[in-house]
């Protein structure tokens, strides 16, 4: 009845949930495409697994699902560059190479093996996950082939390769 701050409770909750979505500029970008559709197919692998007779694999979506979900914020944040440790392209690459393999794997197994539809839905997800993460190791490793190729890996940079430019403009020509 007499609450004085109830006109502006929302603008905080707003701009705490703006500040974790990621910004439009990385978004947008070829990087940010890739990390919101392997956290996007991971997801519905994810639900179509623990829905299905295939259950057994509902591990491997979950796992990728919150690692992707954490670059995506790193990078989206630039939590990365905060922390130069890390070889945060290496880390990216080896999580897209394991998860093409692995997805591919368990998709096969469960279009083949199991009956129901969402067992052969979560294999079809699976399959379209394996592609985009296929396409994601693909194009880092060119980024990282491109950097050990300047020079870059001999020591007299700390920079990451491309992950500066990656995030902003979507105009580079591979």
């Amino acid at each position: 009845m007499g609450d004085i701050e109830a006109p502006n409770s929302n603008r905080p909750r707003q701009n705490v949930l703006l500040s974790v979505l990621p910004s439009k500029e990385f978004a947008s970008s070829r990087k940010g495409m890739l990390l919101i559709a392997e956290v996007a197919l991971s997801f519905v692998s994810f639900v179509c697994f623990a829905a299905s007779t295939a259950a057994a694999f509902v591990t491997v979506p979950l796992l990728e699902f919150l690692a992707a979900l954490f670059l995506l914020f790193a990078y989206s944040t630039k939590f990365n560059e905060r922390f130069k440790g890390f070889l945060w392209p290496l880390m990216d690459f080896m999580r897209c190479v394991s998860a093409s393999i692995i997805f591919f794997i368990i998709s096969i197994i469960s279009v083949s093996k199991y009956v129901d539809s969402s067992s052969k839905a979560a294999g079809i997800f699976g399959f379209i996950a394996t592609i985009v993460f296929a396409l994601d190791f693909y194009l880092i490793f060119n980024e990282l082939a491109a950097f050990l190729k300047q020079g870059g890996g001999g020591g007299e940079s700390n920079e990451e390769p491309s992950r500066h430019h990656d995030g902003l403009s979507d105009s580079d020509s591979d």
